[in-house]
């Protein structure tokens, strides 16, 4: 191609509705995640921006509806999904082939490998403390863990990974989403209770301080202060 040809390929402005209406049904349609470069791909163009704007509108316009479908942002793409308050009536509709019930023990090795991955078989029963092999298999099968590698030690074990399914599965972007290990320690043991003894005494209630003595009346010749009095006048007795 010419650099004529290309200069006028790149201010030649694309169909905005035309590659918004493109995306739409590709998002609708799509059984995984859509990374940003495969939506470019997909509609014929190398301006990202354009892309993720249009994105953006449709996720806006879906939410300004109130549709029964959103565009979700999860594993690293997009995809349209139902909303949550539908979940009930899309499990009748599709039951057969959403329930997926994990044991305690898969719960568990789960757990270990999304916060501890890549990690080894060994790794993980060293931490949780017993053998895990089925667990791992129930996790490979439901495609929530996958190898990712072999660890570089004797014999080269193999290295466990989450997979994108996991990341959708939970509802994440990615991995940094993840909740921190903080949030899940174990809560500090409640007090012990109080001896019989010591609660009754505890229920007891209080004595009463003594009352402040009350302020005697001032006399009343405090209240003429300032005035003299003159002596009472015996009668004179009469011849």
């Amino acid at each position: 191609m010419s650099p004529a040809e290309e200069k006028t390929e790149e201010t030649q402005a694309p169909d905005r509705e035309g590659v918004k209406k493109v995306l739409e049904c590709l998002l609708f349609i799509t059984e995984h995640p859509l990374p940003l470069a495969k939506l470019c791909q997909c509609v014929g163009t190398k301006d990202t921006e354009l892309v993720s704007g249009l994105v953006a509108e449709i996720k806006t316009e879906l939410d300004e509806k109130n549709s029964s479908v959103m565009l979700a942002e999860v594993a690293g793409g997009y995809q349209m999904a139902t909303r949550p308050e539908f979940a009930a009536h899309v499990r009748k509709l599709f039951a057969d082939r959403m329930t997926m019930k994990l044991s305690r023990p898969a719960h568990e090795t789960l757990s270990i490998v999304a916060y501890k991955q890549p990690l080894t078989r060994a790794e993980i029963e060293e931490i949780r403390g017993v053998d895990v092999i089925a667990a791992l298999e129930t996790l490979l099968e439901k495609r929530l863990v996958k190898v990712v590698g072999r660890k570089e030690t004797v014999g080269r074990p193999l290295m466990y990974g989450t997979t994108t399914d996991f990341l959708r599965h939970f509802g994440l972007k990615s991995l940094e989403d993840l909740p921190p290990l903080e949030s899940f320690a174990a809560a500090e043991p409640a007090p012990a209770a109080a001896a019989p003894e010591t609660a009754q005494a505890d229920a007891q209630p209080a004595p009463e301080e003594p009352a402040a003595p009350a302020l005697e009346q001032a006399p009343e010749a405090e209240e003429t202060q300032g005035v003299t009095e003159e002596a009472p006048v015996e009668p004179q007795e009469r011849d």
